[in-house]
């Protein structure tokens, strides 16, 4: 169980503070061990186990496993709150949209993560809610769309525009209007942003990116610190069979051991391109919140500007997933679906932990790449 207070609580701790001696970069290396027995393995094995003798509270391979809950131990750990492993970050968004009753409204970004956009646009074309999407780093704006709503969707830094939402004042006004709030944290991770902390009921993951950390596991989490809304999450999981593999969950805990080394030199060689992309003649605009792995560029010559980039690259990896140790980037409106508030030269960028050096002499060659195309 989570060493943190309830989120709720005035005394609860805040991000990059220490809770129980140790700061969070020990917690993670140090979390979801089993109990140190003389000759047993010093980390949680992976249990491929589809059935449990009676008796027990896991019952069925469904219901549990001790893979799956070494990983929730340390993640719900750092965001204060009890974790669930999912399938993947779009099972787990899923069931935090299933929570939502017939023809409710849900306040949403106009620009944040395609794979749920879609998911609540179809459920906005079938009647099943009504999805009123907002400027989410507009705050007026977002509590002018309250008025009734169930649910508040925020991602922040929002993908790919990286905007930021000011979660606390969202979250005050969304329980003002009797609506819960949703943080999708996968690009800040409880390491730079802990949303249960800020006033949000559930904190979403995609663990296939920063937490797991190198691009070989499909997996996603929830955190809540509301044990009902924990139960109904936990009860969707096992009704539709959003579980993720033992083996996903054992090589994502594996990663998180080192996403405090990962980050600090990620988010160092971010910031250092950013600064030297925003000196950059092909380079129109650069987004990055100051902090993070993640940022994005317009680059001069519209779409076929970016693509000239983003074929160009050599060391950097033209690819739609981000979060890992290498590097990555990706013409985000070669989607159909992306946001029309997307500019068509915009090129998100995964920052990895390669030489920031090497990653400025090859993204710099595509660059001209882009002011000769």
């Amino acid at each position: 169980m989570s060493t943190f207070q309830n989120s709720r609580n005035p005394d609860a701790h805040s991000p990059g503070t220490r809770c129980g001696g140790l700061s969070p970069q020990s917690r993670l290396v140090a979390g979801g061990r089993p109990e140190p027995v003389a000759d047993a393995p010093l980390n949680e094995p992976v249990t491929l186990a589809s059935t449990y003798h009676a008796g027990g509270e896991r019952g069925y391979g469904r219901y549990g496993n001790p893979t799956w809950e070494a990983f929730e131990d340390v993640l719900g750990d750092l965001e204060g709150g009890s974790a669930l492993a999912f399938a993947s970050g779009m099972a787990a968004s899923t069931a935090v949209l299933e929570l939502l009753p017939a023809g409710a409204v849900v306040v949403a970004p106009d620009c944040a993560y395609l794979g749920v956009l879609e998911q609540m646009r179809e459920r906005h074309e079938a009647r099943r809610i009504e999805l009123r999407q907002v400027d989410v780093s507009d705050t007026p704006a977002v509590r002018a769309a309250l008025a009734g709503a169930s649910m508040v969707w925020l991602e922040s830094p929002t993908n790919p525009k990286l905007d930021i939402a000011d979660v606390a004042a969202i979250g005050a006004a969304a329980h003002e209007a009797g609506a819960l709030t949703v943080v999708d944290n996968t690009f800040a991770t409880p390491l730079l942003q802990q949303p249960l902390q800020l006033g949000a009921d559930v904190v979403v993951h995609s663990v296939t990116k920063l937490l797991s950390g190198h691009s070989d596991v499909v997996a996603g989490a929830t955190v809540t610190s509301d044990d009902g809304v924990s139960a109904r999450l936990d009860r969707h999981r096992r009704l539709h069979g959003a579980t993720p593999s033992p083996m996903d969950t054992y090589l994502a805990l594996r990663g998180m051991r080192t996403l405090g080394v990962r980050l600090d030199r990620a988010q160092a060689n971010a910031a250092e391109l950013t600064r030297r992309l925003s000196e950059h003649p092909a380079v129109t605009r650069v987004r990055y919140p100051g902090w993070g792995s993640i940022c994005s560029i317009e680059v001069v010559g519209g779409a076929p500007g970016a693509d000239a980039v983003v074929d160009a690259v050599q060391l950097w990896v033209n690819t739609t997933s981000l979060g890992g140790v290498e590097s990555t980037l990706e013409r985000r409106r070669r989607w159909p679906a992306e946001s029309h508030t997307v500019d068509e030269s915009l090129i998100r960028l995964s920052v990895g932990i390669e030489d920031p050096d090497d990653l400025w002499q090859d993204l710099s060659r595509a660059l001209d790449a882009a002011r000769r195309h």
